[in-house]
């Protein structure tokens, strides 16, 4: 009689905390991540940028989505538009978070258009249009990894990661696990296009969501560049 009285309560124990051992084990192997790739060191700072007000504009210390929509930014909205609603809408709650969108001095009034079609609902904090001459932005954008040239009018598809200490981040090896076994030959992603809907939601917003986790690690002093169990960042704001 003694003896049953002792095994219920035992085999009840074993039954609770065999499936917590189990989530334990399975946790840190669930939540890993890698770093996300430096694939451009040391960018040079937007010293000859300016807002509309006359403000300077900065990469050091944010990270930095940086686009560029040419001459005339509302000619085609859709680049923009995906950009806030894919990206900057799921990241603006980030401190040091920003969007920088390089335009020439030719293309204010135009850029006020698309900056009241942008912030119907809100404005724009975390957004910024900085302007400067034609050979600044093509400087800025040949400083840049990327596989495409900006067009003639000073545009692109292509938005690019800079992160706080102004490294370009991206992807050195961007294959999918069926092409690795494959050995396919590898490739890289070091920009990401705005038309590509998928690429925006799926890769550039993992993308982030990985750098704003290396940086919440570093500032708890337990970051280091090898695969690391990531937290959920999104209820945890970067400094």
């Amino acid at each position: 009689m003694m003896d049953s009285k002792i095994k219920k309560p035992l085999v009840l124990s074993v039954l609770f905390f065999l499936p917590v051992l189990f989530l334990l084990f399975l946790y840190p192997s669930k939540h890993n991540y890698n770093t996300l790739d430096i694939v451009k060191s040391n960018l040079p700072e937007l010293r000859n940028f300016l807002t509309e007000d006359g403000s300077n504009v900065s990469l050091e210390n944010h990270l930095t989505v940086l686009g560029f929509l040419g001459e005339d930014p509302l000619k085609d909205a859709t680049p923009a538009l995906n950009l806030k609603e894919l990206v900057y809408d799921k990241f603006l709650g980030f401190k040091r978070f920003q969007v920088v969108i390089l335009l020439p001095e030719t293309a204010k009034l135009r850029a006020q258009e698309l900056q009241k079609e942008l912030s119907t609902f809100e404005p724009l904090k975390y957004w910024t249009f900085a302007f400067g001459s034609v050979d600044d932005i093509k400087e800025v954008y040949t400083n840049l990894k990327s596989s495409k040239a900006l067009r003639s009018d000073l545009s692109s598809n292509e938005v690019f990661i800079i992160d706080k200490e102004k490294h370009q981040r991206g992807r050195l090896d961007d294959r999918t696990k069926a092409q690795k076994e494959e050995n396919f030959p590898m490739y890289g992603m070091t920009s990401y296009n705005v038309l590509e809907v998928s690429e925006l939601k799926n890769k550039m917003s993992e993308d982030i969501r990985i750098l704003f986790t290396e940086y919440r690690q570093k500032r708890k002093g337990n970051f280091s560049s090898t695969t690391r169990r990531a937290d959920d960042i999104l209820n945890n704001e970067i400094n």
